[in-house]
């Protein structure tokens, strides 16, 4: 890191003391305190944890509230020397006054990376911008044909209802395509079409139903109720049968489980996140047993997916900005068993070894 815009010479009063600064050869500055100059401790990254000293550094500049001791720098690391002084000089002057020295830090030590940091965050704002672009031109003419279909799809297909699962994975693959990558492995590990099965996975982004959808499987999701009232996205989301939940409800949650387990009695998937939310920090978290449950009541094989990447490409909270990447989809061998604590437990253990493995 650099300091800059320090002038050669320059005084500085604060805390009743005066110190000056005199430039030395290349980048190294001394500063001394009326003679003083006592042992060196080494702060970096900006933060000063001295008895005499309290800093608050930020990316264009440092302020020093007790600024009493003398203080050297060198490229390409800040170190702040202090000094050891007595406390009759530290009363010699009458005046004091907040000192901030502005400077310019730049974590690599020169302008340009700062510029390209800039620059590539202003890149995945306008990907994230096409992105939206696309996925909404493109759902306006494939809601179309959803719609044209509905009837049909009710009359001979009421529950599975893979036409509208076949349109949306020509959606979430148009969309996803020119902005990130989809590795798929263990996809010999997917239960037949026909099987019906609980498939559950980590939630990592908003990008996930995008790239689930890719498989091209008609499971069922569960999504809040709000996201039914989006144009278009929304109401497709209505018309693949999606299972709404209202997540403070506990009435609403109880009719959603019974929902899943109608739906596979009668030949259908469904798709749990069991974390029940977008991690914020990549870690995974604790599981819920409702998934769980549902297979263990119906019998049905638990299907656990890892996903790798979304959460780069489209972190949770930052749903205005799109990265490049791939991302990985893995397909774990399904688990069967009558105990929903046990199924719970081995399915979260078989996502988090993935991930411990992949990092």
């Amino acid at each position: 890191m650099e300091v800059a815009s320090l002038s050669p010479l320059s005084t500085y009063r604060h805390c009743h003391k005066e110190v000056r600064c005199l430039p030395k050869l290349s980048s190294k500055m001394f500063c001394t305190y009326k003679g003083f100059h006592g042992g060196c401790t080494i702060y970096r990254h900006g933060n000063l944890r001295s008895p005499h000293c309290s800093a608050q550094s930020s990316l264009l500049g440092i302020s020093w509230k007790h600024s009493s001791m003398p203080w050297h720098c060198y490229n390409p690391r800040v170190e702040f020397c202090g000094s050891h002084f007595s406390s009759k000089s530290h009363l010699q002057n009458n005046f004091a006054r907040d000192i901030v020295v502005r400077s310019e830090l730049v974590a690599a030590g020169s302008t340009e990376d700062g510029y390209s940091l800039s620059k590539l965050r202003m890149e995945s704002k306008i990907r994230g911008a096409c992105f939206y672009a696309v996925t909404a031109f493109t759902a306006i003419f494939l809601f179309i044909l959803m719609l044209v279909g509905h009837p049909f799809v009710i009359l001979f297909d009421r529950h599975r209802r893979k036409y509208h699962h076949f349109i949306a994975k020509i959606w979430s693959t148009l969309t996803v395509t020119p902005f990130y990558n989809v590795n798929f492995e263990g996809l010999e590990n997917l239960p037949p079409q026909d099987t019906p099965a609980v498939y559950v996975s980590n939630h990592q982004s908003f990008l996930d139903i995008y790239t689930l959808l890719t498989l091209g499987r008609s499971f069922k999701f569960i999504s809040k109720t709000s996201i039914f009232l989006f144009p278009i996205i929304g109401w497709a989301m209505f018309l693949l049968g999606t299972i709404p939940l209202k997540r403070m409800d506990s009435r609403s949650q109880l009719d959603c489980l019974k929902r899943c387990m109608d739906l596979i009695k009668k030949g259908a998937s469904v798709f749990f996140f069991p974390e029940g939310t977008r991690t914020r920090d990549g870690k995974l978290g604790p599981f819920k047993k409702g998934a769980f449950s549902v297979a263990a009541k119906t019998k049905a094989p638990v299907v656990p997916i890892t996903l790798v990447g979304t959460g780069q490409i489209m972190p949770a909270g930052k749903e205005d900005i799109v990265n490049s990447g791939t991302v990985k989809v893995i397909i774990h061998k399904p688990l069967h068993g009558n105990d929903a604590s046990m199924l719970c437990e081995e399915a979260r253990n078989t996502i988090a070894s993935a991930l411990n493995y992949l990092d």
